[in-house]
Order: C-alpha cells, then sequence, then structure tokens
C-alpha cells in the first residue's frame, strides 16, 4: 500500500474512533492529535509531506487504547505495530 493510501486509510481509522480531522496549513510546525469540548480532534498538517502527515496520524491512532478493539487492516496493524493475538 502506498503512502497516500495508507494515510487515507488512517484517516478513515481515525474516524471510526471519534476524531475529526482538520487538514490545515500550519507551516510545518504544528499538527498532532489533542481533545478540546469534549471532542478528539487530529490535525493533519499540509505543509509536510505525505510521509510525515501519516506519521502524525499514526502517532495519534498508536496513543489511543480503542484502537485495539478494531479490525484493522493488515497494513495498518503493521503500520501501528500492532500484533494479531493467537
Amino acid at each position: 500500500m502506498h503512502t497516500v493510501e495508507l494515510l487515507e486509510h488512517a484517516l478513515s481509522v481515525a474516524e471510526q474512533l471519534g476524531y475529526r480531522v482538520r487538514q490545515e496549513w500550519l507551516g510545518g510546525t504544528g499538527g498532532g492529535a489533542c481533545e478540546f469540548a469534549s471532542r478528539k480532534w487530529i490535525f493533519v498538517d499540509l505543509a509536510l509531506n505525505s510521509a510525515e502527515q501519516l506519521q502524525q496520524v499514526r502517532d495519534a491512532l498508536k496513543a489511543d487504547p480503542g484502537v485495539y478493539t478494531l479490525d484493522l487492516s493488515p497494513a495498518m496493524r503493521r503500520l501501528l505495530e500492532i500484533r494479531r493475538a493467537a
């Protein structure tokens, strides 16, 4: 799976976990996950290349324990370094 496809898939997983996603030009100095107004958000910095944007989303997903409750694709499990239970 290519980086852009993984990014799109990761954003879909984030939405499944209840995140609202904002893709904004942040000049390469911001982005990532936060919570305010009782809502989870991921800000993706459009100043970054697709691999760096994927890293922002990946970091947010890895920090969310809810990701372990989802049925993830093999590519997403590899990205998040999640091993399937035996």
